[in-house]
């Protein structure tokens, strides 16, 4: 039997028993879209939960910290917790070496805090934040954007981040007071009066001007709250406050950021540096627990609608069955004028399956359209919610990937197919002769 001549006979028969046959897709239509609905749901669910993650905006770094070796009170040791510290292992230029010889790493670049007092003054308005030295020459280099400026750093120059403008206030406001605007600090020339105490108890400052060249775009992350200069010119100013100049290859920096080349190598290179005895942590890491979680979350989810779309087979099969014995007469004369078994059988398989692909194309638009409805109700209820408490409103909760769509259809039409074989198998077999004599 030709390709073509199985495929108009299989809508045929279908169209025959228009009723029971929409009936029995109902059962695939709810499974169907039970699946869709829910997967998209677990898929929303972890977008969401990942754009909530602070400072997760790249996923090629590493931060790494000095290791601590800490002696436990049995002598043996361990790493954390309390206990006497035994042995430092500082991030020393040696220590950068090893990280730039791991195969993978694109880069390394080191951070130093500023560890006196800062007190940033802008006309009579007087701010605070964290002052960072960056051993690079231009921010782009850790995926920071500017929204103003450049993110080039230059000598006595600084680029601040996106909320520093909001740190700063009126030390002569009274209460009455309307409240402070933000200033535009793009271009302007700040005051920075860094202190230290001396051993008498005497406060000692210094006054640097310092041009603001950049303002950052908004990271979500720790560079929204930072102000970064050069490392050198951050370097002076913590020697000027300690008194005394910082040996680097024995004090080495307070943490560096390790750069790789892909995220797929992320975690790997993280456990490599973990073993040579610093601390170091990727948000990589973070990310990969959310994903595996949500992953599961998902075959959860879809065993649910499974589960329907197995209810949904057993109607298949009882359709077909009760075809058979319907058509019993029609089989046998099939086969007296030359229908082989195998044209019985693609036959009845061809009809379970087009009453899986009728129920999976239902299944999947009605699904769609529940989860967008979904969304629209969930987004509005968060909206109104985040307007009141605070918050940040969700931009939706089910989300659906192009690749869901086309699995639930298909997977609806091999259930129908499975579900129509037993009773193929059935058709194929019947005798002419008895078949002919089925009343």
């Amino acid at each position: 039997m030709r390709f073509l001549d199985l495929v108009s006979l299989i809508f045929y028969n279908l169209s025959r028993r228009k009723g029971r046959v929409l009936l029995t897709a109902v059962g695939v239509v709810i499974g169907t879209s039970a699946v869709v609905v829910l997967v998209s749901l677990a898929v929303g669910l972890r977008e969401n939960a990942t754009k909530q993650l602070w400072g997760i905006n790249d996923l090629t770094s590493i931060e790494v910290y000095p290791g601590y070796n800490v002696k436990s009170s049995g002598g043996g040791m361990m790493m954390g917790g309390g206990g006497e510290i035994e042995d430092i292992k500082y991030l020393t230029p040696n220590a950068i070496k090893e990280f730039e010889a791991i195969p993978g790493v694109k880069q390394v670049i080191v951070e130093d805090y500023f560890q006196g007092n800062l007190n940033v003054i802008h006309g009579k308005l007087h701010g605070y934040s964290s002052l960072m030295g960056i051993s690079l020459d231009d921010l782009a280099d850790m995926g920071l954007e500017a929204n103003a400026g450049t993110t080039e750093l230059v000598k006595g120059t600084a680029i601040v981040g996106s909320w520093i403008n909001r740190n700063f206030y009126d030390p002569k406001a009274r209460p009455d007071d309307p409240p402070l605007e933000p200033p535009d600090l793009m271009g302007q020339t700040l005051k920075f009066v860094v202190s230290k105490w001396s051993q008498d108890g005497i406060e000692i400052k210094k006054t640097y001007s310092i041009k603001i060249v950049g303002v950052l775009k908004e990271s979500r992350g720790q560079a929204d709250g930072s102000i970064f200069m050069r490392l050198e010119d951050v370097t002076a100013w913590n020697e000027w406050v300690r008194g005394t100049r910082i040996n680097r290859n024995k004090e080495g920096y307070s943490n560096v950021i390790v750069k790789v080349e892909s995220p797929e190598q992320v975690i790997d290179i993280t456990d490599q540096i973990n073993t040579l005895g610093y601390m170091a942590y990727t948000p990589q890491a973070t990310v990969q627990g959310i994903n595996s979680f949500f992953t599961i979350l998902q075959v959860i989810f879809g065993g649910v609608g499974a589960i329907a779309l197995l209810v949904a087979a057993i109607g298949i099969a009882n359709t077909m069955a009760m075809a058979i014995l319907e058509r019993t007469r029609e089989i046998g004369l099939m086969k007296a004028i030359g229908a082989t078994n195998k044209d019985v059988m693609s036959i009845f398989l061809g009809e379970a399956a087009g009453i899986g692909f009728i129920g999976g194309l239902g299944g999947v638009i009605f699904g769609w359209g529940a989860s967008a409805i979904l969304n629209i109700v969930a987004v509005s209820y968060y909206a109104s919610q985040a307007s009141e408490g605070g918050g940040s409103p969700l931009s939706s909760v089910a989300s659906t990937p192009f690749w869901l769509p086309a699995f639930a259809l298909i997977f609806a039409t091999v259930i129908g197919l499975i579900s129509g074989l037993y009773p193929a198998l059935r058709a194929a077999t019947l005798v002419p002769v008895t078949a002919l004599k089925y009343e």
